[in-house]
């Protein structure tokens, strides 16, 4: 720390979540991004902190800078080797890695602020949720306790969460008047919000043409009869004092989480015995599945505010 600001390395920096968190730590007045690494874009200036260059080096060479933050915006399976390095160089570094690597890992603590911030606060190694799965516990989370046997959802997600090297996934020629299933067993965060959630879930995820944001529609049995207006209270109650996860009677629209922070659940519906109930989910798989989320992550482990840096 210099100054009374945390320096940040951003591990990543080309892809299109790295993108969204630059802006957003530019504008932190409490952290100050100190190192951008990224291959592709080495030599260039860094937009939004114009004396800043992005660079290309090796774990090593970067862990030398010894900093107060790092986040790891990497492809899945890539995250390791940074963070030997980062805690060789200095342990105390707090570390958020926005892959898949570590939301198994009993020794990193799980980021979803909204239902484990207490074990966030000082914390050295975080993993930050997958999108998909950050709406689908945020969206069953009121309701566990009276849940009865499996949860199923739906989602659609924009080209973006395919990542920048290019599939048929994120090629708007192949998505334009489409919709493409894939995964459709087994999904990565399936296993995962049902692990966290410690229930079984079963999730059909899709991609559609549309560049950002994602649609989940949930499927659940209820262990008694519930009308919608107790579903509504019953989440809008586990969300009080949430500013980013908004509930509301209507179901969310997908372009209306596009570029926002916050995840949005509504369009509770029940059926006549009112056992079986479904709702509706969004949130920008960018910023609150992923860049907000690690922001969040970021300054629950510096000890600032949750929300600092993060736009009203």
């Amino acid at each position: 720390m210099i100054d009374g600001l945390f320096d940040i390395g951003l591990i990543g920096a080309r892809g299109h979540v790295g993108a969204e968190l630059i802006p957003l730590l530019a504008g932190h007045s409490g952290v100050r991004l100190r190192l951008a690494v990224s291959r592709a874009l080495a030599g260039q200036a860094v937009g939004a902190v114009p004396s800043l260059s992005y660079e290309d080096l090796s774990p090593e060479e970067a862990a030398g800078r010894k900093l107060d933050g790092w986040l790891l915006a990497l492809p899945n399976g890539e995250a390791a080797r940074w963070v030997k390095a980062i805690a060789e160089a200095r342990a105390d570094s707090a570390i958020v890695d926005l892959s898949a690597d570590y939301r198994f890992d009993e020794s990193w603590r799980y980021g979803l602020p909204e239902l484990h911030r207490a074990s966030l606060a000082g914390a050295r190694r975080i993993a930050n949720p997958g999108c998909y799965a950050t709406g689908i516990q945020l969206a069953l989370a009121p309701f566990l306790d009276v849940l009865d046997g499996e949860a199923h959802a739906f989602g659609v997600s924009g080209y973006s969460g395919a990542g920048t090297t290019p599939s048929p996934r994120n090629d708007p020629v192949a998505l334009r008047d489409n919709l493409m299933p894939y995964h459709l067993v087994g999904h990565l965060h399936e296993r995962e919000a049902a692990r966290h959630l410690g229930r079984p879930l079963r999730f059909l995820p899709h991609v559609a043409g549309f560049f950002r944001g994602i649609a989940l529609t949930l499927s659940f049995r209820l262990a008694r009869p519930f009308s919608v207006d107790e579903l509504l209270e019953r989440a809008a109650a586990r969300y009080a004092g949430e500013p980013l996860v908004r509930v509301g009677r209507e179901a969310p629209l997908v372009r209306d989480a596009a570029g926002r922070h916050h995840a949005a659940i509504g369009g509770f519906a029940v059926d006549g015995d009112g056992r079986h109930a479904a709702c509706a989910a969004t949130l920008d798989n960018l910023l609150k599945g992923a860049a907000t989320q690690a922001l969040q992550n970021l300054n629950l482990a510096l000890g600032l505010p949750e929300r600092a840096g993060i736009p009203a």
